[in-house]
Protein backbone atom coordinates (compact mmCIF):
# COMPACT_ATOMS: atom_id res chain seq x y z
CA UNK A 1 0.00 0.00 0.00
CA UNK A 2 1.38 3.41 -1.01
CA UNK A 3 0.88 6.46 1.23
CA UNK A 4 0.51 10.06 0.02
CA UNK A 5 3.28 12.49 0.72
CA UNK A 6 2.62 14.44 3.94
CA UNK A 7 3.77 17.87 2.65
CA UNK A 8 0.73 18.55 0.39
CA UNK A 9 -1.61 17.46 3.18
CA UNK A 10 0.13 19.72 5.68
CA UNK A 11 -0.07 22.65 3.23
CA UNK A 12 -3.81 22.05 2.71
CA UNK A 13 -4.36 22.01 6.50
CA UNK A 14 -2.36 25.22 6.96
CA UNK A 15 -4.28 26.91 4.12
CA UNK A 16 -7.63 25.83 5.63
CA UNK A 17 -6.62 27.19 9.04
CA UNK A 18 -5.43 30.47 7.51
CA UNK A 19 -8.67 30.87 5.55
CA UNK A 20 -10.75 30.24 8.69
CA UNK A 21 -8.64 32.73 10.64
CA UNK A 22 -9.11 35.41 7.96
CA UNK A 23 -12.88 34.95 7.47
CA UNK A 24 -13.94 37.75 9.85
CA UNK A 25 -11.62 40.43 8.43
CA UNK A 26 -12.41 39.33 4.87
CA UNK A 27 -16.15 39.51 5.60
CA UNK A 28 -15.77 43.05 6.97
CA UNK A 29 -13.80 44.14 3.90
CA UNK A 30 -16.36 42.54 1.58
CA UNK A 31 -19.29 44.20 3.41
CA UNK A 32 -17.59 47.59 3.22
CA UNK A 33 -16.80 47.12 -0.46
CA UNK A 34 -20.33 45.89 -1.30
CA UNK A 35 -22.06 48.45 0.94
CA UNK A 36 -24.01 45.85 2.89
CA UNK A 37 -24.50 44.93 6.56
CA UNK A 38 -25.41 48.42 7.85
CA UNK A 39 -22.49 48.57 10.27
CA UNK A 40 -22.19 51.81 12.13
CA UNK A 41 -18.98 53.50 13.16
CA UNK A 42 -18.02 54.05 16.78
CA UNK A 43 -18.43 57.29 18.70
CA UNK A 44 -18.46 60.47 16.64
CA UNK A 45 -15.50 62.42 17.99
CA UNK A 46 -15.70 65.74 16.16
CA UNK A 47 -17.26 68.74 17.88
CA UNK A 48 -21.02 68.86 17.37
CA UNK A 49 -21.31 72.48 18.49
CA UNK A 50 -21.10 73.82 14.96
CA UNK A 51 -23.26 71.30 13.10
CA UNK A 52 -25.02 72.58 10.04
CA UNK A 53 -28.75 72.01 10.59
CA UNK A 54 -30.67 71.98 7.33
CA UNK A 55 -34.40 72.25 6.76
CA UNK A 56 -34.73 68.67 5.48
CA UNK A 57 -36.14 66.07 7.87
CA UNK A 58 -35.75 62.32 7.92
CA UNK A 59 -37.70 59.71 9.89
CA UNK A 60 -35.68 57.46 12.18
CA UNK A 61 -37.30 54.21 13.31
CA UNK A 62 -35.88 52.33 16.31
CA UNK A 63 -36.11 48.56 16.68
CA UNK A 64 -34.88 46.60 19.68
CA UNK A 65 -34.31 42.85 19.83
CA UNK A 66 -32.63 40.39 22.14
CA UNK A 67 -31.16 37.04 21.34
CA UNK A 68 -32.75 33.83 22.61
CA UNK A 69 -30.37 33.57 25.60
CA UNK A 70 -31.36 36.98 26.97
CA UNK A 71 -35.07 37.35 27.56
CA UNK A 72 -34.99 40.93 28.86
CA UNK A 73 -37.50 43.70 28.30
CA UNK A 74 -35.58 46.08 25.99
CA UNK A 75 -37.24 48.92 24.09
CA UNK A 76 -36.86 52.52 22.96
CA UNK A 77 -38.96 55.22 24.68
CA UNK A 78 -39.95 56.40 21.19
CA UNK A 79 -40.40 53.99 18.30
CA UNK A 80 -39.70 56.69 15.73
CA UNK A 81 -38.68 60.34 15.56
CA UNK A 82 -38.40 62.96 12.85
CA UNK A 83 -35.12 64.84 12.91
CA UNK A 84 -33.69 67.61 10.80
CA UNK A 85 -30.38 66.79 9.20
CA UNK A 86 -27.58 68.01 11.45
CA UNK A 87 -29.88 68.23 14.50
CA UNK A 88 -28.54 66.61 17.65
CA UNK A 89 -31.15 64.25 19.15
CA UNK A 90 -31.42 62.01 22.22
CA UNK A 91 -33.53 58.87 22.55
CA UNK A 92 -33.72 56.70 25.66
CA UNK A 93 -33.74 52.91 25.55
CA UNK A 94 -34.96 51.05 28.63
CA UNK A 95 -33.71 47.63 29.66
CA UNK A 96 -34.49 45.47 32.70
CA UNK A 97 -32.89 42.36 34.13
CA UNK A 98 -35.76 40.16 35.39
CA UNK A 99 -33.43 37.36 36.50
CA UNK A 100 -32.15 36.58 39.98
CA UNK A 101 -28.52 37.02 39.01
CA UNK A 102 -26.36 39.82 37.60
CA UNK A 103 -25.95 39.77 33.84
CA UNK A 104 -23.73 41.63 31.39
CA UNK A 105 -25.21 42.55 28.00
CA UNK A 106 -23.88 44.13 24.82
CA UNK A 107 -25.99 45.86 22.17
CA UNK A 108 -25.00 45.53 18.53
CA UNK A 109 -26.38 48.18 16.13
CA UNK A 110 -27.38 47.94 12.50
CA UNK A 111 -28.65 50.65 10.13
CA UNK A 112 -31.00 50.17 7.24
CA UNK A 113 -30.70 51.06 4.43
CA UNK A 114 -27.01 50.26 4.71
CA UNK A 115 -26.25 53.15 2.37
CA UNK A 116 -27.30 55.51 5.19
CA UNK A 117 -24.97 54.00 7.83
CA UNK A 118 -22.04 56.39 7.17
CA UNK A 119 -24.37 59.39 7.66
CA UNK A 120 -25.76 58.36 11.07
CA UNK A 121 -23.33 59.60 13.74
CA UNK A 122 -23.65 58.43 17.34
CA UNK A 123 -22.16 60.82 19.89
CA UNK A 124 -23.16 58.76 22.91
CA UNK A 125 -24.53 55.23 22.80
CA UNK A 126 -25.11 52.39 25.21
CA UNK A 127 -23.77 50.14 22.45
CA UNK A 128 -20.24 51.48 22.97
CA UNK A 129 -19.89 49.62 26.28
CA UNK A 130 -21.14 46.47 27.94
CA UNK A 131 -24.10 46.99 30.26
CA UNK A 132 -23.91 45.46 33.75
CA UNK A 133 -27.32 44.92 35.33
CA UNK A 134 -27.83 43.56 38.81
CA UNK A 135 -30.65 41.12 39.52
CA UNK A 136 -33.96 42.94 39.07
CA UNK A 137 -32.31 46.20 37.97
CA UNK A 138 -33.89 48.51 35.37
CA UNK A 139 -31.79 51.02 33.44
CA UNK A 140 -32.42 53.92 31.06
CA UNK A 141 -29.70 54.09 28.42
CA UNK A 142 -29.22 57.18 26.25
CA UNK A 143 -28.50 57.33 22.56
CA UNK A 144 -27.35 60.76 21.32
CA UNK A 145 -27.00 61.05 17.55
CA UNK A 146 -27.38 63.20 14.47
CA UNK A 147 -27.82 62.53 10.77
CA UNK A 148 -25.27 64.18 8.50
CA UNK A 149 -26.55 66.91 6.18
CA UNK A 150 -24.90 65.05 3.28
CA UNK A 151 -27.43 62.18 3.50
CA UNK A 152 -28.48 61.33 -0.07
CA UNK A 153 -31.77 62.99 -1.10
CA UNK A 154 -33.57 59.73 -1.92
CA UNK A 155 -33.25 58.44 1.67
CA UNK A 156 -36.31 59.55 3.61
CA UNK A 157 -36.33 56.93 6.40
CA UNK A 158 -33.64 55.15 8.41
CA UNK A 159 -34.07 52.19 10.70
CA UNK A 160 -31.67 51.82 13.61
CA UNK A 161 -31.88 48.33 15.05
CA UNK A 162 -30.20 47.07 18.21
CA UNK A 163 -29.83 43.44 19.23
CA UNK A 164 -28.92 42.77 22.86
CA UNK A 165 -26.67 39.80 23.63
CA UNK A 166 -25.72 38.12 26.89
CA UNK A 167 -21.95 38.50 27.27
CA UNK A 168 -21.74 37.58 30.94
CA UNK A 169 -18.26 36.19 31.61
CA UNK A 170 -18.41 32.46 32.18
CA UNK A 171 -17.22 31.99 35.75
CA UNK A 172 -17.84 29.14 38.15
CA UNK A 173 -20.49 31.28 39.91
CA UNK A 174 -22.47 32.07 36.74
CA UNK A 175 -22.24 28.47 35.52
CA UNK A 176 -23.59 27.21 38.86
CA UNK A 177 -26.55 29.62 38.70
CA UNK A 178 -27.60 28.54 35.18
Amino acid sequence: MKFARPLPLVLVCVAMFGFGFLLVPLYSVFCEWAGINGKTAGAYLESTADLEVVDRSVKIQFISNHNANLNWPFKPAEEQVNVKLGERRQVIFTVANPTNSPVVAQAVPSVSPSEAAPFLHKIECFCFEQQDLAAGEKKDMPLVFFVDADLPEHIKKLTLSYTLYDVTPETDDTLAQR
